[in-house]
């Protein structure tokens, strides 16, 4: 019987890219080296076990301890660097950029709320723009490999705030790297995450 295994997609881009906003060393390290880890860790914690053929989802909404923490780290960062473009930038378009200015007065204020929810994260961890199932957008922040679907919400955004998703470009300034990200959100893939409710 054939078992499932995570599998690490390939970036839909150029490790070099994204430069100047995130280097290739950087991309090289954190896709290369820390995603491949997470990955390969949770594809030996489930072999074998109860887990072995349970969606990645489901699995970060119901386990705990270091098979979560390896799931959910696996999963956030394939979200987070699927987010990206080399030709990204701007503003959001249609329903999510409609949410966004119901629920945070504008883009802008958006953009100023969810870098300062990044910056003000004690430690490692995430912060997310996610909707919950009437639509309502919120911003949070969590700790370690925290995510948004153990809250029942559903994913839109997210912004890393591991060192070393900054720190060989940044090095301590967590705040410069959160503010030059925008330029380069794939607004069509964040968009499409984006489920208004009728």
């Amino acid at each position: 019987m054939e078992t499932n295994t995570y599998l690490q997609p390939k970036l839909p881009y150029a490790l070099d890219a994204l430069e100047p906003v995130i280097s290739a060393e950087t991309i090289s390290y954190h896709w290369g080296k820390h995603e491949k880890a997470y990955i390969d860790n949770l594809n030996k914690m489930i072999k074998n076990t109860e887990w072995e053929d349970t969606p990645l989802e489901d699995v970060i909404r119901t386990a705990s301890g270091s098979l979560f923490n390896n799931a959910s780290q696996a999963w956030n960062h394939i979200f987070y660097f699927f987010s990206f473009s080399p030709d990204g930038g701007g503003e959001p378009t249609g329903d999510l950029l409609e949410a966004i200015n119901r629920e945070f007065g504008g883009f802008e204020e958006f953009k100023k709320l969810f870098e300062e929810a990044g910056t003000g994260l004690f430690g490692s961890g995430w912060v997310w723009l996610s909707q919950d199932k009437d639509g309502r957008l919120f911003i949070t922040q969590g700790a370690n490999a925290s995510n948004p679907l153990t809250q029942g919400l559903t994913p839109i955004l997210t912004f890393d705030v591991w060192e070393h998703a900054y720190y060989l470009d940044y090095q301590n300034r967590r705040a410069d790297q959160l503010h030059k990200l925008w330029d380069i959100i794939d607004w069509d893939v964040v968009c499409s995450r984006y489920s208004k409710k009728k």
